[in-house]
């Protein structure tokens, strides 16, 4: 899986580091330890011997799964997996040459028809897994007895998780197959939509991406002309992407119906392995504290800024005095591996190996995707990081933060490619601990006032827009697929919800002008992860917690968080957590979290007063 960072707004590259050559120097990836490149034969190779040995393993096991001893369920698992990940090689590359430039339309129809290929292949395992839940409590403990099943226990007690949603094999075939022309299609379309749009600024021509980043532009007019110009651009198109919306809507509402999920959030929960009303109790903790966090912080910053109100393109507004200066690659790697190192030699050592190797892709480019993420390929390849680096401190937190995600993946790897993928709510552990652990070296170097101030409220900032913009934009999806199940939604009612929650989440600090109505369409997970966006707040509370407990000195924490993220997905959250004295079903956990957002509002408070 793909891990998006959140606040995918940047500034512009500034004008230091491209004046010394550093945009030049900036990494970008090797993908030929996947393939060589997409005319490559091994790719179809690949695919063709996919294709035989699934075929194959069809022949061998449908239908018989109920009488086959543990061990010979063991070996069926092996093979399995041996022909997943083979294909999970091929689309991690479809993927990764797509990120890199989705304008390219070779590379677009490469993936394309590589999805194509890899779900007509898949489409012959299918009923390995629906088989599997189908066999019956008793009889599958028994054959877990055996210690060669047993080591494939975490896969199936997760697999077992979605058997009452499960269909008909005829059904299940059928959604598998037209996947490609459903969910599939509608997100390429959005995703190549984004990418082609070019939108009117001043006396140029950019990319959303490099329009997002001019919200965060010192001169506030400068700000104010990208809100209006993006505004107009998505404004321009609100149909396509409410016809988007609504159509991706109403196919899960589809889907959720036949598979009898309780509410639109649910089958998000059951993959991320964590119960509806723990999701409740977050949310809940985080909307509560709306005016302790946000509405407080925002309130400052106005004052900070000199003006009455905030509009929406002050959000993201440097401070004053902030003058953010320009920080070359080499000393943002730096600055990484030696907070990383301080507190754990061995975890900084498994970073070091990205940097060494041509594994990050931090290029500025026309057609790259926006944003960060870290993806994990296969383990029998590894992870490779996408940037897009502008050389801001905001952006040595987001390398920090992906360092954490591959990282992670690499530790994690060694338990094979069904079982060492973690779910949402837990993927973000590493990567917030790792940006926490590079914040707080920093800060506690440095010894200016003014700098520690810009330095807490920038964190601060990345902390309201992980936890309470990413709980707002939960509470929009929610809202909004609730009422795509009684008819389709006009842009304008997709408007109001989503200035709904944006008023409610950042608070009186704020007024909104009309064409921020429809800054909900360039939100790529609404398209291709609905629901995904709370892993983010339940991440970055649970390592505010997390973080608490090593501070308090808590015997062995080190180790003890190198085996938490070599347990890949073979623990839920309560086996995780228990070492280190946590619960994420008790509700104090939360404001524990939470807590340690407040505290930095609250030195914040201090030092201005």
């Amino acid at each position: 899986m793909t891990s998006i960072r959140p606040n995918a707004t940047r500034p512009a590259l500034p004008e230091g580091l491209a004046a010394t050559g550093q945009s030049a120097a900036l990494p970008s990836w090797d993908l030929s330890d996947l393939y060589p490149g997409t005319d490559s034969p091994r790719v179809a190779a690949d695919l063709d011997a996919a294709d035989a040995a699934a075929s194959a393993f069809a022949a061998k096991y449908a239908g018989k799964l109920a009488t086959l001893p543990g061990a010979s369920l063991a070996a069926a698992l092996a093979e399995y997996e041996k022909i997943e990940e083979v294909l999970g090689r091929v689309m991690s590359f479809a993927q990764l040459k797509f990120s890199g430039d989705s304008t390219d339309g070779a590379i677009a129809q490469f993936m394309q028809s590589c999805s194509e290929r890899v779900t007509t292949i898949s489409a012959h395992m299918i009923f390995f897994s629906l088989e599997l839940n189908r066999l019956e409590d008793d009889a599958l403990a028994q054959k877990l007895k055996d210690p060669a099943l047993a080591i494939w226990a975490p896969f199936l007690r997760d697999l077992r998780v979605f058997r009452p949603h499960q269909l008909s094999d005829e059904a299940e075939r059928l959604l598998h197959d037209k996947s490609v022309t459903g969910a599939q299609a509608w997100n390429r379309l959005f995703d190549e939509t984004v990418a082609g749009m070019r939108v009117p600024f001043s006396t140029e021509t950019l990319t959303v991406s490099d329009v997002l980043n001019k919200l965060s532009d010192r001169d506030r007019s400068v700000r104010e002309q990208a809100g209006r110009a993006i505004g107009t651009a998505f404004g321009d198109r609100v149909k396509l992407f409410s016809l988007i919306t609504n159509t991706l809507a109403k196919d899960k509402a589809i889907s959720d119906t036949w598979r009898k999920y309780p509410r639109p959030g649910s089958s998000r929960n059951r993959s991320n392995m964590v119960e509806d009303e723990v999701v409740d109790a977050l949310v809940s903790a985080v909307t509560s504290d709306y005016a302790r966090l946000s509405h407080r912080y925002y309130q400052m910053k106005a004052k900070w800024l000199g003006l009455p109100k905030l509009q929406h393109w002050d959000r993201n507004a440097p401070l004053p005095g902030d003058d953010d200066r320009a920080i070359p690659w080499d000393e943002a790697r730096n600055r990484v591996l030696s907070a990383y190192g301080a507190f754990s030699p061995d975890l900084a050592a498994v970073g070091k190996q990205f940097f060494d190797k041509p594994w990050i892709d931090a290029g500025l480019r026309p057609g790259k995707s926006g944003g960060a993420f870290a993806h994990p390929t296969v383990p029998s390849a590894h992870p490779y990081l996408l940037l897009n680096y502008h050389g801001r401190t905001r952006d040595v937190m987001t390398l920090a933060h992906e360092l954490g995600h591959g990282v992670h993946q690499v530790l994690a790897a060694p338990q094979g490619y069904l079982q060492s993928g973690t779910p949402l709510t837990l993927a973000e552990t590493a990567s917030v601990f790792g940006e926490m652990l590079t914040f707080r070296a920093l800060l506690d170097a440095e010894t200016d006032p003014a700098r520690r101030r810009i330095m807490l409220a920038s964190k601060v900032e990345d902390m309201l827009n992980t936890v309470v913009r990413q709980t707002a934009f939960y509470q929009f999806e929610t809202l909004l697929h609730d009422e795509r199940r009684n008819g389709e939604l006009l842009p304008e009612r997709i408007g109001e919800i989503w200035r709904q929650v944006q008023t409610a989440s950042l608070g009186p600090a704020f007024e909104f002008t009309p064409e921020y109505d429809v800054f909900w369409a360039y939100v790529p997970h609404f398209v291709h992860s609905p629901f995904y966006v709370y892993a983010y707040a339940f991440g970055d509370c649970l390592v505010n917690a997390l973080y608490g407990v090593f501070q308090d000195g808590h015997p062995g924490f080190q180790a003890k968080y190198l085996d938490m993220l070599r347990a890949g997905g073979t623990k839920r959250h309560k086996e995780l957590l228990a070492p280190f004295g946590l619960d994420a079903s008790d509700p104090a956990f939360w404001r524990r979290g939470l807590d340690v957002i407040a505290g930095f509002i609250d030195e914040l408070e201090g030092i201005v007063r």
